[in-house]
């Protein structure tokens, strides 16, 4: 077992055996209980390969037993005042805040991640909690007085019922973090599936809201694999189920939850692309581009993997490959550490297999990171930062998300075949152009058909009064996540039409009509 000091980031290793590891509890009904699962998924870290928790793959007993206490708590918690649902989230956000190096301890030891990634990872998640507090003005109707002779129009936001959220590996508290609050605080109940790879996060932030004195039964924490997403997907209680991850899951589980009425979002894959143009500030765009390639060993959907050097800008690939080289890998505890293992040795190979497979086609590998080996930790899944030049359409590090710490570099000599290159793409998570000029940042914004843009910015996530909004083969579903498009998507508009006509006031009731 890894343990670490947050704040001194030293490291001890202790060597834990997998009978002798707790696997990660459920939470059903307001109770933190062991699942009587046969069969269970080892936790690995992934610097040292210690197995550090198990997960239950859940039985199908006991993820009725969590949609059933949902749906029973929804009765009451629909129906509590707003003011109750806020004053829970800012006692969350709160405890969150005590915790979040108790968080991100855990995502280091089961993600591999940096510590100031890690508290990164809880801090994004945390700002969604922020916004969630002020449900009082993000679920409000609207209404229309006299839109005929008598006649008004109210309509409410009202929760739908028992909410669904399907989490990944990369961001074992943020993406978690996307979901429920949001959910919760529109006054719908919760079934929680975290990753199987790294689930401890999601239950420490389980426990801190029970601590925030969220009832019981609102949140509800299972674990498993494919029979647990196909539970979910099938579940007739379950009315909306958020998801992030590949395009084959989360096809899947679009297909599959909306043929049995549910609503879904779903955020899958992404290539994103960066453009860098000869006029960008040179050192500013190098240090973007390497902390956006590389950061996370590039294990997060709005990476910057793909970057298109324009015109005189190809003089600056050599000074990009000098800057990524100095790049420390190691365990994420290691204070000296950029960036840490990959999450599973299946990851890297894959990758590996990728980077091999663009160098038979053609490409040039100028950094290379396969074989690296890091002495303190020799089992680790690491993958040094690698950067591919000469990279085409048609190869597989072009069509692939890999997923890891490899960048693919791109020649052209206008900014118009970038933005063809980038529309041609089947992703529109994100993109990002470098440059001084705001009339090519301006032409960039509008000719791109991808849903979050940054300019001068290599990963444009939208702060939480906005919305995620990735596009194209990046998303599918009704509403994106979090911001006003979560609120839409974990409530339902009831419209109310009224007509009060004042010949019909009761006797003795009298007053002058304000109609003449």
């Amino acid at each position: 077992m890894l343990r670490l000091s947050s704040r001194r980031f030293h490291s001890t290793v202790f060597v834990r055996h997998a009978s002798n590891v707790a696997p990660a509890k459920m939470l059903i009904n307001g109770a933190f209980v062991e699942s009587k699962a046969t069969e269970f998924i080892d936790v690995h870290n992934p610097a040292t390969q210690e197995v550090v928790s198990r997960t239950p793959k859940c039985t199908q007993e006991e993820l009725q037993a969590a949609v059933d206490a949902a749906s029973t708590a929804f009765k009451s918690w629909s129906v509590q005042p707003i003011g109750v649902r806020a004053r829970i989230m800012l006692k969350y956000q709160e405890l969150i805040r005590r915790d979040q190096e108790k968080i991100a301890a855990s995502i280091v030891e089961e993600n591999g991640k940096t510590f100031p990634d890690a508290m990164g990872d809880v801090f994004r998640g945390l700002e969604v909690v922020e916004h969630a507090a002020g449900i009082g003005t993000l679920q409000m109707g609207e209404s229309l007085h006299d839109v005929a002779s008598n006649v008004d129009i109210t309509s409410h936001l009202k929760p739908l019922g028992v909410c669904a959220g399907i989490a990944p590996f990369n961001f074992p508290a943020m993406i978690p973090l996307w979901m429920f609050p949001m959910a919760i605080a529109c006054g719908n109940t919760f079934v929680l599936k975290p990753s199987e790879r790294d689930p401890g996060a999601a239950m420490i932030l389980a426990e801190l809201l029970q601590e925030a004195g969220l009832p019981d039964g609102v949140l509800n924490v299972v674990h498993g694999a494919h029979d647990t997403v196909n539970f979910i997907c099938d579940a007739p209680a379950i009315r909306a189920v958020s998801f992030v991850g590949s395009n084959t899951v989360g096809e899947y589980i679009h297909a599959r939850a909306t043929a049995t009425g549910k609503r879904v979002q779903s955020n899958m894959a992404a290539k994103n692309h960066g453009v860098i143009l000869p006029d960008a500030n040179k050192e500013k765009t190098l240090a973007a581009i390497v902390g956006a390639a590389f950061g996370a060993s590039g294990q997060r959907c709005m990476a910057l993997p793909v970057n298109i050097f324009v015109g005189d800008a190809q003089e600056w690939i050599g000074d990009l490959v000098e800057m990524a080289g100095r790049l420390k890998i190691s365990a994420g505890c290691e204070k000296s550490a950029d960036f840490g293992p990959m999450i599973s040795p299946e990851a890297k190979q894959r990758a590996i297999d990728i980077i091999n497979s663009s160098e038979k086609a053609g490409a040039k590998i100028l950094l290379d990171g396969r074989g690296i080996t890091i002495a303190d930790y020799p089992d680790g899944n690491f993958l040094g930062a690698t950067i591919i030049d000469g990279v085409t359409t048609s190869m597989e590090c072009y069509q692939e998300e890999i997923f890891g710490p490899v960048l693919s570099i791109m020649r052209v000599d206008t900014i118009d075949e970038a933005i063809e290159l980038i529309n041609n793409n089947p992703y529109g998570n994100g993109t990002a152009l470098f440059t001084r000029s705001g009339a090519a940042a301006r032409k960039f914004q509008h000719d791109v058909d991808v849903g979050q843009v940054g300019i001068n910015l290599p990963i444009p996530v939208p702060l939480p009064m906005f919305s995620f909004t990735g596009s194209r083969g990046s998303f599918v579903g009704s509403q994106h996540f979090y911001g006003k498009e979560g609120v839409k998507f974990y409530t339902q508009i009831q419209t109310t039409t009224a007509n009060w006509s004042e010949d019909d006031i009761p006797s003795g009731l009298t007053f002058e009509s304000s109609r003449k």
